[in-house]
């Protein structure tokens, strides 16, 4: 016969058993970006992405924005951007809207760049997601899977997504480090938004504010000088980096006051080369 003790501890490991099975752990994470946000005095709200995207990866973009879509608190519109190749290269930040680009930018290390300038500590003022061809061209990330992984990434941070995993392990979700390469190359895990990054969107922009910063005239334009580009220079000092090397988060002050913040998403060759080095300077 059982004691009460006995009981009461098969009643706790039930519970818990059943809280695994209908709260999985992964449901409790946190990937806001710093608390990151675009401004805004309603909900749903819409975000306008530039796009200066080859036709090579057109399919990819409207894809990403067709899943971003499906957040209850926002609305992806987009419009046709400047496609020349010095456009594309540059990339530039456009106030109060996200500006998607792919370009060859250099055999660098980097798959994917996504940043975001920041005023009032925490407020989106404009944002640029870019796609580099120096790899995507490459037999080793020249797949759809791939390439759709990473855009929709690049896309989600702008919106002050971070990453929901880092380790390389698939949570389904864009907002992993899951490699669609090699053996994976054919997977379509980790090519799209889950639910957890749409319930995270919706936390995040749980709260309205009193002025806007989406697709606002405010001249907070970022000096040329002071642009983030494909060189590492320019992203600023590194704050944090993934264990795994994949994945880094660098920031910028700028003499207008606001700030920039990069997420830089690195190769696995640039990742197996150091995990634990800043890879602008272990090439």
């Amino acid at each position: 016969m059982k004691t009460k003790m006995q009981t009461i501890k098969h009643f706790i490991v039930l519970v818990a058993f059943f809280a695994v099975i209908i709260f999985p752990m992964n449901s409790y994470a946190n990937h806001s970006w710093g608390g990151y946000h675009w401004a805004r005095t309603s909900n749903p709200f819409t975000l306008t992405v530039v796009d200066s995207n080859t036709a090579d990866w057109q399919s990819y973009f409207n894809t990403s924005n067709s899943d971003w879509n499906g957040s209850s608190v926002l609305n992806i519109a987009s419009i046709q951007g400047d496609e020349s190749s010095n456009a594309r290269k540059r990339c530039v930040m456009i106030t109060g809207k996200i500006h998607s680009c792919n370009a060859a930018y250099g055999n660098n290390g980097w798959l994917g760049l996504a940043s975001i300038n920041i005023t009032g500590g925490t407020h989106i003022t404009q944002g640029s997601s870019k796609m580099n061809d120096s790899y995507f061209t490459s037999s080793t990330y020249n797949n759809p899977n791939e390439r759709l992984h990473v855009m929709c990434q690049e896309v989600g941070h702008t919106f002050g997504l971070d990453h929901q995993s880092t380790d390389g392990s698939s949570q389904n979700s864009c907002m992993d480090y899951f490699s669609n390469t090699g053996a994976n190359a054919d997977s379509t895990l980790s090519t799209h938004p889950n639910a957890h990054d749409y319930d995270q969107l919706a936390t995040i922009y749980a709260h309205t504010d009193s002025t806007t910063t989406v697709g606002f005239a405010a001249n907070l334009s970022i000096p040329v000088t002071e642009e983030v580009t494909n060189e590492p220079a320019t992203w600023g000092y590194l704050v944090s980096q993934s264990v795994n090397g994949r994945s880094s988060n660098y920031e910028r002050e700028l003499s207008n006051g606001t700030k920039t913040v990069t997420h830089v998403f690195w190769t696995e060759e640039a990742a197996r080369g150091c995990r634990g080095c800043d890879h602008r300077f272990d090439r």
